[in-house]
C-alpha cells in the first residue's frame, strides 16, 4: 500500500523529492479514477551536504540564532511580513488576539502553501484575567448534501477519499475563529485589524526561499492532478499570474483577497458566510458540480472548549481534545516520564527509541479512537491518565522494536501554518491554520466575474470510509483534525506558547520541544534547531492500518553513531524528508522584582522571524 503522508504544511511531491530516485517513477493516473499526485524527480546531489554549521560562542552549538527578548510583547511566524504586521498590531494598542487575526489573515496571502481563509483554525491562550488556558475549535462541518454514498463513490483505488477535489472540501472554519476570539478578546475594530492585510495583499511583496520553493511544487501537482479537480483556472489566475509562479525574491500580489478581506473587514463574518462571500461560494460549487451551499456556511459556528492537561516532570501541558490529535501529544509524554531520558543522553539512540516507541503508541490510539466527539466520544479522561501510560510504556523493549503495535483496551464510550503572539497584558496566543495537503483541495472560488483569492481546505480527505470507525464520514460531521497548538505552563504560570506544524508531525514535534526543553535543559531557540525525528507509518483515522514497524526518518545533525544503533535495534531507518515541520514558540519569562520579560524563536526550517519588543 502506498501511503499518504498526512503533513498539511508540506505538499506530497515536496516530500518524496528528497528521497531516492528509485522511488521516483512517474505512474498516469487511470482516467475518472481519484489518485495521488505523481512524485517529483529526485533532487541532484546536495554540493553543501559534507559542511556543517558555523561557530557560535555561547549556547548549543547547532542552534541557529539566539532567541530574541523583549518586554512588550513579541510575535514568531513563518514569514517576516507576518511578524511585523503582528508586532505593529500590539504597537498599535491592539491585544495579543487582535494580533493573531492580523497575522493569519496576513499568512493567507504570505504563505498560501500551508494556509488561508479557505481552512480551519484552532487555538488556545491564556487568558490574563480568568488565569486559565482556554481553548477555540474553529473546524468546519462536511456538507449536508453530501452523502456517505456519494462520498464513497469518489473513493480512490486504495478505498480512501482522495487528496483533491470537492469532496474534500468542508465549511472553512478560520473567518469564524478570528470573529469568535475578537469578539471575546479584541481591542482594536475590527475592520482595523484586517484592512492593514488588505492594502498588503494589494500591494505585493517579494517571495521568499521556502514559500517560493513550495509554491512551485503545489501548482505543478495541481497541474498533474487537473483531471481530478472539477475547476483549475482560478488558481492559475490568484497564484500563477502571467502563466508562471513567482520565483525567489519576486514580486507577488494578491488583489483578489485583499477585496475579499475588505468585505469581511466592512461586513464582519456575516460577509463571509451569509452574505456576498457565502453567495458566491454557493454559485460557484453548484456550477462545478460540488456540495457546499450558503445554509451550511450560514450554520457554522466555532466552538470554545476546554483544553485537556496533563503534567510532565512538573511542567502542565495542554492540548485539544478530538476532532484533534491533541491528546496525541499528551500520551507520548506520558509514557515518556516513565522513562530517564535525561539520564539516557541528548540525541541518544535510547532517547529516541523510547521517544519513537511512545509515538507508536500513542498513534495506535489515535487512529482508534479520534473523531468528531458529537458523533463518537473518545475516553479521553482514560487515554490521558498517568495509569495507563504506565501500562502502555510496560510494552516497551529498552533494546528492539516492538513487532507490532495494538490500540489500548481502553474503556469505550459510545499544509498548516502555525505562530505565536504575546501582549503587555500577559495575553499569549498559541495559533494554527492550515488548508491541509499544501494548498488545499485545488479549488479556488470565483464570484462569476473574478476570483476570491483563496483557495478552499482538503481535510475531507481524513474521514474514514470504513463502517465501524468513529471517523466515518457523515453529512455535517467535522474530521479527525491534525492541526494542533500547544501551550505549557509552569506552577500555575503561563510558560510558552508553541507548536511544530506538519500534519503526524505535531505531536511528534510537540512532544521532542518539550523533552528537549525540560530533560536536556536547551533554551527555546535551541530547542527547535535541534536535530529532529519523524516517525511514519502508524495506523490512521481514515483506516489505514500500520505498515509493520514503518519509517523511523531521522534529519542529518543526528549523530551516526546513534544512527548505526537505532538500526541495531531493529529500526527501519530514512533520510530526511522535509516534513520535520515548523516550530514557533512565544515564552514567559518571570525576573525578580516580579517584571516578565517574552522570549520568541522561529524555525530555521521555514523563512520566517522572531521579534520582540
Amino acid at each position: 500500500m502506498r501511503r499518504r503522508t498526512f503533513l498539511s504544511t508540506l505538499p506530497a511531491g515536496a516530500l518524496i523529492a528528497g528521497a531516492s530516485s528509485a522511488s521516483a517513477q512517474v505512474t498516469p493516473p487511470s482516467p475518472g479514477r481519484p489518485t495521488e499526485a505523481a512524485p517529483a524527480p529526485a533532487r541532484q546531489p546536495e554540493p553543501f551536504a559534507s559542511v556543517g554549521p558555523g561557530d557560535r560562542i555561547t549556547g548549543a552549538p547547532f542552534a541557529g540564532r539566539s532567541t530574541v527578548w523583549g518586554a512588550n510583547g513579541a510575535a514568531a511566524t513563518a514569514h517576516p511580513a507576518a511578524t511585523l504586521i503582528g508586532i505593529d498590531t500590539l504597537r498599535r494598542g491592539g491585544s495579543a488576539v487582535d494580533a493573531a487575526i492580523a497575522i493569519n489573515a496576513a499568512l493567507g496571502f504570505l504563505e498560501p502553501v500551508a494556509n488561508g481563509i479557505g481552512g480551519d483554525a484552532f487555538c488556545m491562550l491564556w487568558d490574563p484575567a480568568q488565569r486559565k488556558v482556554v481553548g477555540l475549535n474553529g473546524s468546519g462541518n462536511s456538507p449536508r448534501g453530501l452523502s456517505l454514498e456519494t462520498a464513497r463513490s469518489r473513493a480512490n483505488d486504495e478505498g480512501y477519499l482522495p487528496s483533491y477535489g470537492a469532496v474534500t472540501v468542508n465549511v472553512p472554519g478560520t473567518v469564524d475563529a478570528w470573529w469568535s476570539a475578537h469578539q471575546r478578546y479584541g481591542k482594536l475594530p475590527w475592520r482595523d485589524v484586517l484592512l492593514p492585510v488588505a492594502e498588503l495583499c494589494e500591494q505585493g511583496v517579494p517571495v521568499p526561499q521556502v514559500i517560493a520553493y513550495y509554491l512551485e511544487r503545489n501548482m505543478t501537482i495541481f497541474d498533474r492532478s487537473s483531471r481530478l479537480i472539477e475547476e483549475n483556472d482560478n488558481r492559475k489566475t490568484v497564484y500563477a499570474p502571467g502563466g508562471r509562479v513567482p520565483g525567489v525574491g519576486e514580486m507577488f500580489a494578491n488583489p483578489f483577497l485583499g477585496r475579499t478581506l475588505r468585505l469581511i473587514a466592512e461586513g464582519g463574518r456575516d460577509a463571509f458566510y451569509d452574505g456576498p462571500v457565502a453567495e458566491a461560494i454557493e454559485r460557484y460549487f453548484r456550477r462545478i458540480g460540488g456540495w457546499m451551499t450558503r445554509a451550511d456556511l450560514a450554520a457554522h459556528r466555532s466552538e470554545w472548549v476546554e483544553p485537556i492537561r496533563t503534567t510532565y516532570r512538573g511542567v502542565e501541558v495542554y492540548g485539544l481534545g478530538p476532532n484533534t490529535q491533541g491528546l496525541s501529544t499528551n500520551q507520548i509524554l506520558n509514557v515518556c516520564e516513565q522513562f530517564d531520558l535525561a539520564g539516557m543522553g541528548f540525541q541518544s539512540a535510547a532517547s529516541i527509541h523510547h521517544q519513537a516507541e511512545a509515538k507508536r503508541l500513542a498513534f495506535e490510539d489515535r487512529a482508534r479512537f479520534f473523531a468528531d466527539q458529537r458523533f463518537a466520544a473518545a475516553p479521553v479522561e482514560w487515554l490521558n491518565s498517568k495509569e495507563y501510560a504506565a501500562q502502555r510504556a510496560r510494552l516497551i523493549r529498552p533494546d528492539r522494536v516492538m513487532d507490532r503495535v495494538f490500540p489500548g483496551d481502553a474503556p469505550t464510550q459510545g499544509d498548516t501554518t502555525y505562530f505565536s503572539v504575546a501582549d503587555s497584558d500577559g495575553m499569549m496566543v498559541s495559533w494554527i491554520q492550515s488548508n491541509y495537503r499544501g494548498m488545499g483541495s485545488g479549488l479556488a472560488p470565483d464570484d462569476g466575474e473574478r476570483p476570491l483569492g483563496f483557495m478552499f481546505q482538503d481535510r475531507g480527505e481524513l474521514f474514514s470510509l470504513k463502517d465501524g470507525s468513529p471517523n466515518l464520514y457523515a453529512p455535517g460531521k467535522r474530521p479527525f483534525h491534525t492541526i494542533i497548538p500547544g501551550f505549557a505552563c509552569r506552577d500555575g504560570e503561563p510558560w510558552m506558547a508553541f507548536g511544530v506544524m506538519g500534519g503526524g508531525m505535531q505531536p511528534q514535534g510537540q512532544a521532542q520541544i518539550i523533552i528537549n526543553m525540560v530533560d536536556y535543559g536547551l533554551e527555546p531557540q535551541a530547542a527547535g534547531d535541534a536535530p529532529r525525528w519523524q516517525h511514519e507509518g502508524s495506523s490512521e483515522p481514515t483506516g489505514q492500518p500500520a505498515e509493520g514497524t514503518g519509517v523511523l526518518h531521522l534529519e542529518t545533525g543526528v549523530p551516526e553513531a546513534t544512527k548505526a544503533q537505532l538500526a541495531a535495534m531493529g529500526w527501519t531507518l530514512g533520510p530526511p524528508n522535509g516534513g520535520f515541520g515548523g516550530y514557533q514558540n512565544v515564552v514567559r519569562q518571570p525576573n525578580p522584582g516580579g517584571r516578565w520579560t517574552w522570549g520568541a524563536a522561529t524555525e530555521m526550517r521555514k523563512d520566517g522571524i522572531a521579534l520582540a519588543y
